[in-house]
């Protein structure tokens, strides 16, 4: 059986999930305060392994760190050439992807939601992020957790998990144990730092002002995108964010419900991420979404849904017992780049830095 790992570099920290023979041997959150260095050395310290399962940004078609070169990093981190340079926050996270490519570790780069193809074309039109590589592995957590819990095959599951993290919101639809619809965080609702789906005309008002940094910003606690809030659990409770969270619970409702197109009758709602976790979420959105399925949240842990979820399509590709999961969310058949679906005037023209 193999020994795998599962890296999620989240905004508020990065959690590690190594999973020997199926089991978990390493589950640890580390704070990115001081930046994502470590998590190489922290990879590196655990091994050796059969299969990494890398954090990958906005997503590739299962490419190995042999064959990621700079276009295949642009694609992962997605921003224009006057912002490449830039040594934090995305730019800390190219450094980080040319790292792992370069370790020597036997590392794979996963997809996106929009690279799937459970999801139909005309889903993906003018759409780049319909969830995250990490909402995929999220994703992969959520089913396995379902099916054990259901006594069911990955292939049997059907739920929309509600990705609810530090700094941005998702939501994905999931029919069959794929993922057929999804809208992600920088397209999606609103998160706790993070804009969601960004008005046309305001990034048109923004002209040049409008930068990468401007999709971490304008969230419902944290507007100025500062780390304001450590204590989510303590905000919940706070008068002057009431109607904070009553506009991220609001929004999440509403991706879900939208959702509803593409999966009518799921089994359940999922609740993961960081805000998931604050008593009192699950139940406000339990009392928002009663007309359309339980609502519910995995049970606790050290880490991360997308790191569990991570070294889960890591023990499947690597032939272990979650190979059925890997096949039911056709990850093998990604294809694809995350530009392909544009439409719009201009689209042609995008240049990645």
């Amino acid at each position: 059986m193999p020994r795998v790992a599962g890296v999620d570099p989240g905004t508020v920290s990065f959690d590690l999930c190594v999973l020997q023979d199926g089991v978990a041997e390493v589950e640890r959150e580390f704070e990115t305060r001081g930046g994502l260095g470590g998590i190489v050395g922290e990879l590196s310290r655990h091994g050796p392994y059969d299969l990494v399962y890398g954090p990958s940004g906005y997503g590739l078609p299962l490419v190995g760190a042999a064959d990621v070169g700079e276009r295949e990093l642009a694609e992962m981190v997605l921003v224009v050439p006057r912002e490449a340079a830039r040594e934090r926050g995305i730019g800390g996270m190219r450094a980080l992807l040319r790292e792992l490519a370069g370790s020597g570790l036997p590392l794979v780069f996963g997809p996106g939601v929009i690279h799937l193809p459970s999801v139909p074309a005309h889903r993906k039109y003018n759409r780049i992020d319909m969830g995250t590589a990490d909402k995929v592995c999220a994703a992969a957590s959520a089913v396995a957790d379902q099916a054990a819990r259901r006594g069911v095959g990955p292939a049997d599951t059907s739920l929309v998990l509600l990705e609810l993290g530090g700094a941005f919101a998702a939501a994905l639809a999931i029919a069959g144990g794929a993922i057929v619809d999804g809208v992600g965080g920088s397209s999606g609702p609103i998160g706790v730092r993070a804009v969601g789906a960004l008005d046309g005309e305001l990034a048109y008002l923004l002209g040049d002002a409008l930068t990468k940094q401007t999709l971490f910003t304008g969230g419902a606690l944290d507007p100025d995108g500062v780390g304001r809030i450590e204590d989510f659990a303590r905000a919940w409770d706070a008068e002057e964010d009431r109607e904070g969270w009553t506009a991220l619970l609001e929004s999440a409702a509403k991706a879900v419900r939208a959702l509803r197109v593409a999966l009518p009758e799921p089994h359940e709602i999922v609740v993961s991420g960081r805000v998931g976790r604050v008593p009192g979420v699950v139940a406000a959105l339990g009392a928002l979404l009663y007309d359309v399925a339980p609502v519910t949240a995995p049970p606790p842990g050290p880490g991360s849904a997308a790191a569990r979820g991570a070294a889960l399509l890591a023990d499947g590709l690597a032939g272990g017992a979650r190979a059925p999961l890997v096949e039911a969310m056709r990850l093998r058949e990604a294809t694809g780049s995350v530009l392909h679906h544009l439409r719009v005037a201009g689209a042609g023209s995008i240049v990645l830095g």
